[in-house]
């Protein structure tokens, strides 16, 4: 356009270059456009191909029909439907290397199933131990499953003693200890000790694959998500392509002006309605609010995502490692008068021969309550329950759960007995997370309910909602359970969840907004859309804010882009507005909405709570 090189303003060439791109633009949004078409929603791609289509076609019909006069030059606008197409198509590819997924979900889950287990045979009377595939497992096999194992499918344990961390399944953070009887999840992991355990069911009935697929189940049925813009041109495209019509038929028919120039005006009203500034409103706008999410350590892994947080009206949390930090939490220590300090020296002397990760926490974080090495000549830890033993003075000493020393409607958690008789207690509990509190205020101001779905007990869960004031909670949650609420909720309205354990995968595939931290499980991690890289709840804060200011930054940019239309479209139906001067002025338009995406990445995000 603006070089003075002769050959590139010969008709011929500039149609000859302009073919090929408008050929892949055919090809990429002329599917979509008719697709849109039948499905009778035109969508903004109708309006991208309209508007190449009106400046090639106008084009080829001005180089005919002004072919060899200098008026042939205010005709040629091959540029515009290259232009067109290509800054849009640029856009898309832009939005679709931002949102791409770099994880896969049901991959993650499967690679929770071990390949081989430690089959026990039985021959002669001589046991051995066979290296077997578990997908040839049956009903009934013996298996070995030792300490830091991951036990490979359901089964009942046969003998043997451990703690099995199953958080990662139900996300309790104590762990469980198992016994003869006892059943045992595939997927979770053997602390320490080992088991003998009988399969109680085929590899593709276990609960692990079930959850598997559930997840696959969520993901194919995530509900459409239909862009604001799509929204608006639904009524704007076929306005157009009306207002085009009203303007041939009125030019010709009463202003007499003659089919050529009739024609003319009806394609400069489809040249001016071009939807470069309505196509790139949206990819730029997700695109800055992407980039300016990822550099505060959140990674978001769709343009909808931002749209469906900022208007999501109902929040809804995990408790173990999203609301809390699994770590344990020593609270409201009492005991009888002038025990004290006894009873805090015998409770240290007696967790500090105990492997039990409640033991390990307690020695770790109070030191203190050590005053005098006590001598013992009995000391036993009874799997499960707690430690037993015997003082130098004959005392019987007993540390553990209120339930083991008959006294299950006791107020603490874990008591000390000396000699039967219960004389301190401490409450024990779930560090909360920081920054949980701001978060759930935050969200309370901006008219967010909030809702706890755990796994872990209904007493842990409580405590944790009373804390934060959250008055909707559910405790002891299996993941069907959690997919069956998320399922029925998700119907009414969009849904945020914030999870990060195996139990979460299938509801955090369901949910609108799946949130889950880089610390979780990589099964959460893959099912999520909206990735928190720092173990800190104000990012949660900030992917809200920011998804505000980005929904925000489109609808502005949408408006702008339609004014340009609604102005400009009237002048060009009247004969008024030259097609070049209506290329300037769609360019101008496309600046606006540049420019209002780019000042999205330099506001500030302000905190309130």
């Amino acid at each position: 356009m603006f070089l003075s090189w002769e050959p590139l303003h010969n008709p011929f060439i500039q149609f000859g270059l302009s073919v090929p791109v408008y050929g892949l633009g055919l090809w990429f949004f002329g599917k979509s456009a008719f697709n849109s078409l039948k499905s009778g929603v035109p969508n903004m791609d109708v309006l991208i191909f309209i508007g190449a289509s009106s400046a090639l076609f106008y084009s080829i019909f001005g180089a005919f029909y002004y072919y060899g006069s200098h008026e042939v030059h205010n005709y040629l606008f091959f540029e515009t439907g290259a232009s067109i197409i290509s800054l849009v198509l640029f856009g898309n590819v832009i939005e679709k290397r931002s949102v791409k997924k770099t994880t896969n979900a049901i991959q993650s889950l499967s690679n929770l199933q071990v390949q081989k287990a430690q089959l026990i045979s039985t021959e002669n009377g001589l046991i051995s131990y066979q290296e077997i595939e578990v997908k040839l497992l049956k009903k009934g096999d013996l298996l070995q499953v030792n300490a830091g194992d991951i036990v490979p499918i359901d089964a009942i344990v046969i003998s043997g003693e451990a703690d099995c961390d199953e958080r990662l399944m139900t996300g309790e953070s104590i762990p469980v200890f198992k016994q003869k009887g006892a059943n045992v999840t595939g997927g979770t992991i053997l602390i320490n000790g080992n088991l003998q355990v009988e399969v109680i069911t085929e590899l593709k009935n276990s609960v692990l694959s079930q959850i598997i697929e559930m997840v696959k189940k969520a993901q194919t049925n995530k509900p459409a998500i239909q862009k604001l813009g799509d929204q608006v041109s639904s009524i704007f495209v076929p306005a157009v392509i009306l207002i085009a019509l009203f303007t041939f038929l009125f030019s010709f028919f009463y202003l007499e002006i003659g089919s050529a120039q009739s024609m003319l005006r009806a394609v400069a009203v489809l040249v001016i309605s071009c939807p470069c500034a309505m196509g790139l409103a949206t990819p730029t706008a997700i695109m800055v609010g992407i980039g300016k999410a990822a550099k505060r350590g959140i990674l978001i892994k769709g343009g909808h995502v931002l749209e469906d947080f900022a208007k999501s009206k109902k929040i809804v949390f995990d408790k173990t490692g999203t609301l809390s930090t699994g770590d344990f939490v020593f609270t409201q220590f009492w005991s009888e008068p002038n025990t004290e300090s006894e009873a805090k020296n015998m409770i240290y002397a007696l967790e500090k021969r105990s492997s039990h990760p409640i033991a390990k926490a307690l020695i770790k974080k109070h030191s203190d309550w050590y005053s005098a090495e006590i001598i013992f000549e009995k000391v036993e830890e009874v799997k499960g329950f707690g430690m037993h033993a015997r003082d130098h003075s004959g005392n019987e000493w007993k540390f553990g759960s209120a339930e083991w020393l008959q006294d299950k409607d006791h107020p603490s958690d874990l008591v000390l007995s000396k000699n039967g008789d219960i004389i301190a207690g401490i409450s024990l509990n779930d560090e909360l997370k920081k920054g949980a509190s701001d978060l759930i205020a935050y969200l309370k101001d901006q008219q967010v309910s909030n809702v706890i779905l755990s796994g872990d007990s209904l007493k842990k869960v409580t405590q944790l909602a009373n804390e934060l004031h959250i008055e909707e909670y559910y405790a002891q949650q299996s993941p069907t359970d959690k997919l069956v609420k998320i399922t029925e909720w998700q119907k009414n309205e969009r849904i945020i969840m914030v999870g990060d354990g195996v139990n979460d995968a299938p509801a955090l595939s369901k949910v609108s907004v799946g949130i889950s931290f880089a610390r979780g499980s990589d099964i959460a991690i893959q099912s999520a859309n909206l990735v928190i890289m720092r173990n800190d709840m104000k990012s949660i804060q900030d992917a809200f804010i920011i998804s505000k200011q980005t929904y925000k930054t489109i609808k502005q940019n949408l408006f702008w882009a339609f004014f340009y239309n609604i102005l400009c479209i009237p002048l060009a139906a009247a004969g008024y507005m030259h097609p070049m001067l209506g290329a300037l002025s769609m360019a101008f338009s496309d600046i606006i909405v540049i420019g209002n995406s780019l000042w999205l990445g330099v506001k500030k995000i302000k905190r309130p709570f």
